[in-house]
């Protein structure tokens, strides 16, 4: 039984390959041709480079740390990402048709033209946060019009989404700066109530005030006591002197009594201290909280001034579009080129050790 033929033997023996004249004819001359195609018509590379920015590279981190706009309008996704998503988006395809006019130039439909952009630009993420658009035309200036078109709508669509993150985030801090200012007017208004209500002008000083009288005294007592106890030493209780320190003594037991009472309604005493101190504290933490927020806020809502005038930085151009030097192929023709070359030599080792049982071609 006779054995199938190769691929190879299939084709030696086809009916205009078998004669080593023709076969060799035809094979160099599709490998000329399509050689020839590799370099010609010539095509042009366009290309060009951009990469996100942020406050840093611009000089700017201290200014807008200060003002609290030094975090990325993107949040904590990768600004590269966010870029080639914008890049590759059939809204910035349609701006950069509009531009160059690519409906009138290509006489294409606007979803033809949006294929063809999607197909003949190529945009790719480099190492380093680089992203690149490169087109290959048969037109030089179209495609240089056409990579550099592309970088200006990825620009402008990029500075659109970070106005529009800025608003959004101006009408929430304007909100938060308002209620935050009423919340401060209520909080001051409450402390000066308390401080006209005590008769306090610095409540906190007064109450330390206060809490320290009844040490003092103590002292004061201890001392008349001593006074007291040296004046009997010479006179009897019936003495004018003696009895005017006995009576200071006493005055001064009946304040310290009071001073030391807990009753919160007694005047200038413990429990009236404790209590006018922790309302004292209360509200001057209310107070504290309500500033501290207005000033963050506002701080903040200042900020979104600097983020507008650097929306339109949020993206450096690296290389301007710009034609590359290097002569370009067109690697499909110069692929069939190479693969006819493979089975021109593949063919003349067949005819040279054809397998057994496979009758030899001339």
């Amino acid at each position: 039984m006779t054995p199938p033929r190769t691929i190879i033997g299939t084709i030696v023996h086809a009916p205009l390959l078998r004669h080593a004249g023709w076969r060799r004819t035809i094979l160099l001359a599709l490998i000329a041709f399509f050689a020839l195609l590799a370099f010609f018509p010539q095509k042009y590379r366009a290309a060009a480079s951009l990469t996100p920015t942020d406050p840093t590279s611009l000089g700017l981190s201290g200014t807008l740390g200060q003002l609290g706009a030094g975090v990325s309008v993107f949040g904590n996704q990768a600004a590269v990402e966010v870029s080639l998503k914008v890049a590759r988006s059939e809204y910035v395809r349609s701006l950069v048709a509009k531009k160059l006019k690519l409906e009138q130039k290509l006489g294409k439909s606007p979803i033809e033209v949006n294929r063809w952009l999607e197909r003949e630009l190529d945009i790719r993420a480099l190492r380093g946060g680089i992203i690149q658009f490169e087109a290959k035309q048969r037109d030089a200036a179209f495609a240089r019009q056409l990579v550099a078109a592309y970088g200006d709508a990825v620009r402008e669509q990029l500075s659109i989404i970070a106005r529009n993150q800025t608003t959004l985030k101006r009408k929430i801090l304007v909100e938060l700066v308002a209620n935050s200012s009423t919340r401060l007017a209520a909080a001051q208004a409450a402390y000066d109530g308390f401080r006209l209500q005590t008769r306090y002008s610095s409540p906190q000083a007064a109450i330390y005030a206060a809490g320290d009288r009844i040490p003092e005294m103590e002292s004061i007592i201890r001392s008349k006591q001593v006074q007291l106890a040296q004046m009997r030493q010479f006179a009897t209780d019936d003495n004018m002197r003696v009895r005017q320190v006995i009576a200071e003594i006493d005055a001064l037991q009946d304040q310290l009594a009071k001073a030391q009472s807990i009753s919160p309604v007694e005047k200038s005493s413990v429990g009236a201290v404790v209590r006018q101190s922790t309302q004292a504290d209360k509200l001057r933490r209310e107070l504290d909280l309500a500033q501290s927020l207005y000033d963050n806020y506002k701080r903040y809502l200042q900020g979104t001034s600097v983020e507008d005038l650097t929306s339109s930085a949020n993206i450096r151009m690296l290389e301007p579009a710009y034609i590359d030097s290097d002569r370009q192929v067109n690697m499909l023709p110069l692929a069939i080129a190479i693969i006819l070359f493979g089975i021109a030599l593949a063919i003349e080792f067949y005819i040279a050790r054809p397998p057994l049982g496979e009758r030899s071609v001339a």
